[in-house]
């Protein structure tokens, strides 16, 4: 591994690790709740040394991207008191994290074929981080289904955590 900064050439990472992922959701106009009803990704591990661990780390991490991108609404003291600035959302009671409701109802995972990653051992590549980002397929689905709501070509603001608020107050925006 080679990297010069200077020129901006060379082979900073070993290997990178690839994956898509398309998502269908369902969107409640009256009340901003929704529903993730089929995901598909397809993600490269290279030459799997354990296809059910690696299909199990990327439910993981998508699962966990899912409640990033949707759930996790962090808020904070704004008193004037001592607690000022301090996370209010720290434990279970107070902070909604992925349960088995907000996991799709389809959820379809193929690891892409013949992906040999060359000098990596046997061929693999480490899974277990990246399929976090491919969740942005739900965020994305979930804005889409929004400005469907709105006039034809109308762009949609939806911040992260999509949660059933925001996406409400998006619908609202986008009728207009």
């Amino acid at each position: 591994m080679t990297w010069d900064a200077a020129a901006m050439r060379g082979s900073p990472f070993k290997y990178f690790a690839w994956g898509v992922a398309a998502a269908e959701v369902e969107v409640d106009g009256f009340t901003g709740a929704y529903d993730v009803t089929r995901v598909d990704i397809v993600h490269d591990v290279g030459d799997s040394l354990s296809p059910l661990i690696d299909v199990g780390q990327i439910e993981g991490g998508f699962v966990q991207g899912l409640g990033w991108l949707t759930l996790e609404d962090l808020r904070w003291d704004d008193s004037d008191g001592a607690g000022r600035g301090r996370l209010a959302t720290q434990s279970a009671s107070t902070y909604k994290i992925p349960s088995l409701s907000e996991m799709p109802g389809t959820m379809r995972i193929a690891l892409l074929e013949q992906a040999t990653e060359d000098g990596a051992v046997y061929g693999s590549k480490a899974v277990g981080e990246p399929p976090l980002m491919l969740a942005f397929s739900v965020r994305e689905a979930i804005r889409e289904a929004v400005a469907a709501f709105g006039p034809a070509g109308h762009a949609v603001d939806l911040p992260s955590p999509a949660t059933p608020e925001a996406v409400w107050w998006a619908i609202e925006e986008a009728r207009g």
